[in-house]
């Protein structure tokens, strides 16, 4: 079978472009098209709600309650509590104190030196 010569391709592949296999090519960003998706999920949700809710901002209340009992659920399956994250915080406040009294005391030594 003959074809027109505007159905052929440029580079002299055989057979109308139409028959031809395409390649995909595989996304330079697999990240952003998932964040990107994400994102759009989560803008028709909030359409959603809001009009379910008849208000934007009950919508947003309701996906706050949701996200709240899930960092909660995913603290509890980690193990830590908001004691255990309080505990962590105090021990590291201690340990950039002594840090910070450490450094000014070889500070004050330094000028002593640099004095002398």
């Amino acid at each position: 079978m003959r074809y027109l010569q505007t159905a052929r391709a440029a580079d002299g592949a055989e057979g109308p472009i139409w028959a031809r296999r395409k390649k995909r090519k595989a996304s330079a960003a697999p990240l952003i098209n998932f964040l990107v998706t994400l994102l759009a999920v989560f803008g028709a949700l909030t359409l959603v709600l809001s009009i379910k809710e008849r208000s934007i901002a009950e919508a947003g209340r309701m996906m706050d309650g949701w996200i709240a009992t899930g960092w909660a659920g995913a603290q509890r399956l980690a193990g830590r509590t908001p004691e255990a994250a309080e505990a962590a915080a105090d021990k590291a406040g201690k340990a950039a104190e002594k840090t910070g009294d450490a450094l000014e005391a070889g500070a004050a030594t330094a000028r002593d030196e640099l004095k002398s």
